[in-house]
C-alpha cells in the first residue's frame, strides 16, 4: 500500500502543477521526494514480510505480495531519489546563475 502510495505522489504532484495557479513545477518536484520516503518504508515492509514467511517455512504465504511490494517500494524510492537529485541541481543552478 505505501509502494502505491508513492507512486500516486508524483503523478498527483505533476497534476496539482498543470491545475493550480499557485503551485509550481519546483514544488511537484518537491512533493516527489516523498516517495523516497514511502518506497523505503515499503522496502522494509517487504523484507519483514519475507522474514515472516522464512520463520514460518512458507506456510504463511504473501511471497508474492512481499515480491510486488518490494519491486514497487524500489521503483517508488528511486522516483523519489531522482525527483531530489533533480532539485538539488536546480538549486546548484541556481546559485551558479
Amino acid at each position: 500500500m505505501l509502494a502505491l502510495l508513492g507512486l500516486a505522489v508524483p503523478v498527483v504532484a505533476y497534476l496539482a502543477a498543470r491545475r493550480l495557479a499557485n503551485v509550481t513545477i519546483v514544488q511537484a518536484t518537491a512533493a516527489t521526494c516523498g516517495s523516497a520516503v514511502l518506497g523505503g518504508a515499503a522496502v522494509l515492509l517487504a523484507r519483514r514480510g519475507f522474514r515472516n514467511i522464512e520463520r514460518t517455512l512458507g506456510r504463511l504465504g504473501g511471497e508474492n505480495a512481499a515480491r510486488v511490494g518490494r519491486l514497487l517500494g524500489v521503483l517508488a524510492l528511486c522516483i523519489g531519489l531522482s525527483a531530489g537529485i533533480a532539485l538539488a541541481v536546480y538549486a546548484v543552478l541556481n546559485v551558479i546563475g
